[in-house]
């Protein structure tokens, strides 16, 4: 049975509606018209009783910080372990792998708002028929933030939190080290260098934002986003520190791949190596960056490795 099928016979043996839910006119909570909002307008409910996430990442954890009242979450394949224990503790049901999130409990908890990230875009056909669909396409992480906090009436709560990092930030800046840093990701098949530039991933603009220098290499020509090294292109970072990331999505730091890697001589040439200051930091906090929470662990391992170990 296909996806739409089993949502629509779940809808029917709920006796719920399948016709759109969305407001195609008049709007008894809030509009949402933005450019960061995908199908806008959304009309979203004033006061949603029972939200349903459809990623683990910054719809989960910022719905989280914000005090939303989240029923539902695709939590299977998280490695972000303090944001699934967090999760667990407010009652949020596992709705199974991001992925492939199992439709018929997801229709079982009837939520009056479902709430996602862009990838999410193909499902918006059959889920805005159960509920109202927020999907916020902002990269920035901040800018979702504020958006999810405006689409919900969280602005104040978002404020907060915000200041609360800005100010950490501001705190850290002057102690930054004049070196720069290279980070790689080892997965089981490749190398990942999450680039500085207009588009930067989360953590990376936390590093940005510290005032954290990154290597020629690992900034962004044009709207990059990643590169993927071969062994050879290693070389290329020459960061004075080295940050390395195995382990998450993949199996990379138990399949042996990772013991490959930096037990290699081409690894074993890097300047940071040859310096002892390579450092394994956890996939959970910079691959699956979800909000604030994230941003503090960020600037943790900021504090404790670049700062602290000059």
């Amino acid at each position: 049975m296909t996806v739409r099928a089993i949502l629509f016979a779940c809808l029917t043996a709920l006796g719920l509606s399948v016709t759109p839910s969305h407001a195609q006119g008049g709007c008894d909570g809030r509009l949402m018209d933005d450019p960061g909002v995908l199908h806008a307008p959304i009309c979203v409910p004033k006061d949603p009783a029972r939200i349903v996430v459809l990623d683990p990442t910054f719809s989960l954890g910022m719905g989280l910080e914000l005090g939303l009242p989240i029923v539902g979450a695709p939590l299977k394949l998280m490695s972000d372990r303090i944001l699934r224990d967090e999760a667990e503790r407010h009652g949020v049901a596992d709705l199974g792998s991001y992925f492939e999130p199992n439709i018929e409990r997801l229709v079982a908890l009837k939520p009056d708002l479902i709430i996602g990230v862009s990838m999410a875009d193909s499902a918006y056909p059959l889920l805005s028929q159960l509920a109202p669909t927020l999907l916020i396409s902002a990269g920035d992480w901040k800018a979702f933030l504020s958006l999810l906090a405006r689409a919900t009436g969280r602005e104040r709560r978002a404020e907060e939190l915000l200041a609360a990092y800005e100010a950490r930030v501001a705190k850290l800046k002057p102690l930054i080290p004049e070196q720069r840093v290279s980070v790689v990701r080892i997965t089981s098949w490749d190398f990942q260098v999450n680039l500085d530039g207009p588009n930067t991933y989360g953590p990376f603009l936390v590093l940005r934002d510290v005032g954290v220098r990154r290597t020629d290499y690992e900034t962004a020509q044009g709207d990059a986003t990643l590169k993927r090294p071969d062994w050879e292109e290693l070389n290329n970072l020459q960061g004075d520190v080295l940050l390395y990331i195995v382990g998450g999505a993949n199996n990379s730091d138990t399949n042996g791949r990772h013991e490959e890697v930096t037990g290699n001589p081409l690894w074993q040439m890097l300047p940071a190596v040859q310096a002892g200051r390579v450092y394994r930091v956890d996939a959970g906090t910079w691959m699956e960056f979800n909000g604030t929470t994230s941003a503090h662990r960020v600037l943790d391992d900021i504090e404790r490795l670049i700062i602290a170990k000059p």
